[in-house]
């Protein structure tokens, strides 16, 4: 039996959240960000000075820290809650994505999170977009989608997002840091980013939110069931 689950996974900017966003929104059920777990771990750890690349320490700071997903108002979708504190778009700044990088190669952040995210789709059908969703988190997910897109069509998308970005960045400093993000999310050793055998493949390169949407929306209507 599958998990009820529409799970999005693909590399650093290539549209999966705004994916994520528009078919939840569509289908009128949760969508969940599991990115924000990581971000939420650098988050903490800049707050503390611990160092994202010191294993040990980032290993303490877990031992006394509490996250979860939960709504930060009624009807609102989920979204990380760490220490009683919703740091929202804090989470969105250079350097804690560079953070989260970092935290998301140990394997024993990658164990932490793990029933985080499966606690998160226990109760209701809900969209979850990440890296390691359709492989890891959960391999029997219902629907499974792997978005992708060209090298420069990402680092444009990356440098329109509002916050993400040094300001001083370009195209090619931005693609050269998505380049470095796919290398240690494709190398580390615990669930390394891949395309599930049996995911939808989509290659927004050409692509409009609204042509994604369309086309995930198609594969679910017509059953392509993981």
């Amino acid at each position: 039996m599958s998990t009820p689950v529409i799970a999005i996974d693909g590399p650093a900017a290539s549209g999966k959240s705004t994916a994520a966003r528009n078919l939840a929104a569509r289908l009128g059920i949760p969508y969940i960000n599991t990115g924000s777990l990581y971000r939420a771990i650098a988050w903490k750890a800049a707050r503390l000075g611990i160092s994202t690349r010191d294993e040990a320490a980032v290993r303490a700071m877990l031992a006394d820290t509490a996250i979860r997903y939960a709504a930060p108002a009624p009807g609102e979708n989920p979204d990380i809650e760490i220490d009683g504190a919703f740091p929202g778009q804090e989470l969105r700044a250079p350097e804690i994505a560079q953070g989260a990088s970092n935290v998301a190669t140990m394997p024993f952040v990658r164990s932490f999170t793990l029933q985080i995210q499966r606690d998160a789709a226990k109760t209701s059908l809900v969209v979850m977009e990440g890296r390691d969703i359709g492989t890891a988190v959960f391999p029997d997910a219902k629907y499974k989608f792997f978005l992708t897109a060209s090298p420069r069509v990402r680092a444009l998308r990356r440098l329109a997002q509002g916050g993400e970005t040094p300001d001083n960045a370009t195209v090619d400093s931005v693609a050269a840091e998505i380049a470095e993000r796919d290398r240690q999310d494709m190398n580390r050793a615990t669930a390394p980013l891949r395309q599930a055998e049996d995911a939808v493949v989509i290659d927004s390169s050409g692509m409009t939110a609204e042509d994604v949407l369309e086309a995930m929306i198609y594969c679910i209507n017509e059953g392509k069931q993981a």
